[in-house]
């Protein structure tokens, strides 16, 4: 059996520990094998984008497959280019999206734009075990260097919301791109929609030397304050990869990725009905939100790819993730940092400030625990886990959700890095902590036997 080397989101590891340079060209040769014709590669800003992204092209080449190299992009732009132009037959993103900058990974794109489905993983993973021949010196494919995908990328967005509307309006907004990957495309985004932007944290280094790349409340402290003392409508950071936004209100409070995604979904379901589809891991609140909007909600297992896979299986109107990872249909089946930013903007245009939306929201106190743990090691927890759980209500969906009349409690391993995550939620802010305690040491508690 192949040595499983895909998580939740492509293949990630420490430069020179776990993700070398021989792994991304033995990599790269399995991806030229298993997607042929013409394969796009992109980056972020990491420091070690260019080593893993030639070792990656090196393999791709060696195999007979060109390589079309569009420099730093946000992973939904590569995405995009990938889905709109049928020369090209897949996508490879060199990224680690949110991990620390020591990190870097290879996230693999379909054909028509998605994240690489399992399967297609599980080919990759299968030839990437093997000795794989390359091909005659006269065979080999060749690199051409595309710029301008970003900006096509932008325009498609802006193609698709209520520009007029919100050029109209005169918005300000602060901007925090983390020193990542939509450090060209936001503030172009933002100057095309006629948005005045103060922008922080928008050059490239792969450091990450502004905060962290991901974009948690404790992270954006500047942004929280220089959303309030400019009198900004509204604050946006995005990750690393800028697959994924955050936002701040007017008056410097941090909106959750589930308050955004109840917000949002509330939005286009009230110009058109349907199924919003969510992870396991989302607050209960978005449920909440969608049956009152008059939708229905389906819920998945963590992981982007799954929920774009199940919304175009149902026909879904709109889905994502409780991180800040949005999809939006009209524009592409994955999460998209950009459009999810133009989609805010125009549901404040049209509902009024971002603040008193969230205002209306149902309050649900979630809890979110992150505790070190060594991959091997994940499975065994789950199982205690579930053993000290026995007779109540269970969902195996994903990990372990135990479902109590008041909340709920999500215990399950990183798909990313060495950790388990626990998510703990109520409406009852001393339950839900309370919870999250007693998950955590149980977690502890095997890990220190």
């Amino acid at each position: 059996m192949a040595q499983r080397l895909f998580g939740t989101n492509g293949v990630r590891g420490i430069i020179n520990e776990d993700m070398t340079s021989d792994l991304a060209l033995q990599m790269g040769k399995a991806i030229g094998t298993v997607m042929g014709g013409t394969v796009a590669i992109a980056t972020d800003t990491r420091l070690s984008a260019d080593m893993i992204k030639m070792a990656v092209s090196a393999g791709i080449m060696s195999v007979g497959v060109s390589v079309v190299d569009l420099g730093i992009l946000p992973t939904p732009a590569i995405q995009y280019y990938v889905k709109t132009h049928d020369n090209v037959t897949g996508g490879v993103m060199i990224t680690a999206s949110h991990n620390p900058p020591q990190f870097n990974g290879i996230k693999c794109i379909s054909a028509d734009g998605t994240e690489a489905s399992r399967v297609e993983e599980e080919n990759i993973e299968e030839r990437y075990s093997k000795e794989i021949p390359c091909v005659a010196w006269n065979q080999v494919g060749d690199m051409c260097r595309m710029s301008g995908a970003g900006e096509e990328y932008v325009d498609a967005i802006v193609s698709k919301v209520d520009s007029e509307s919100i050029r109209k309006a005169g918005l300000t907004a602060c901007l925090d791109c983390a020193n990542g990957a939509a450090y060209e495309t936001a503030p172009l985004l933002l100057k095309k929609l006629g948005v005045r932007t103060i922008t922080i944290n928008c050059n490239p280094q792969g450091e990450f030397p502004g905060h962290p790349s991901e974009p948690t409340e404790e992270n954006l402290r500047d942004l929280l304050s220089l959303t309030k003392a400019t009198g900004s409508a509204i604050g946006i950071a995005h990750d690393g990869d800028a697959d994924r936004c955050v936002f701040i209100t007017g008056d410097g409070e941090f909106v959750s990725g589930d308050k955004s995604l109840a917000l949002i979904s509330k939005y286009v379901l009230s110009k058109k009905k349907g199924l919003v589809v969510t992870p396991v891991s989302s607050s209960s609140l978005v449920e909440e939100v969608v049956k009152e909007s008059g939708g229905t909600i389906n819920y998945t297992a963590v992981g982007s790819p799954v929920v774009a896979r199940k919304m175009i299986e149902t026909g879904a109107v709109f889905g994502g993730e409780e991180n800040g990872g949005l999809i939006f249909p009209e524009q592409q089946y994955c999460r998209d940092g950009g459009m999810t930013v133009a989609k805010m903007l125009e549901c404040i245009v049209a509902e009024g400030p971002l603040k008193d939306q969230i205002a209306k929201l149902p309050v649900y106190y979630t809890v979110k625990r992150k505790i070190e743990c060594p991959n091997d090691a994940k499975k065994h927890v789950l199982e205690y886990i579930a053993e000290a759980s026995a007779g109540a209500k269970i969902d195996n969906t994903d990990g372990t959700k135990i479902i109590f009349d008041d909340g709920w409690i999500l215990a399950r391993p990183s798909g990313t890095e060495p950790a388990f995550r626990i998510y703990s939620e109520s409406k009852d802010e001393k339950v839900a902590e309370e919870r999250a305690d007693k998950y955590e040491k149980l977690v502890r508690e095997y890990l220190n036997q």
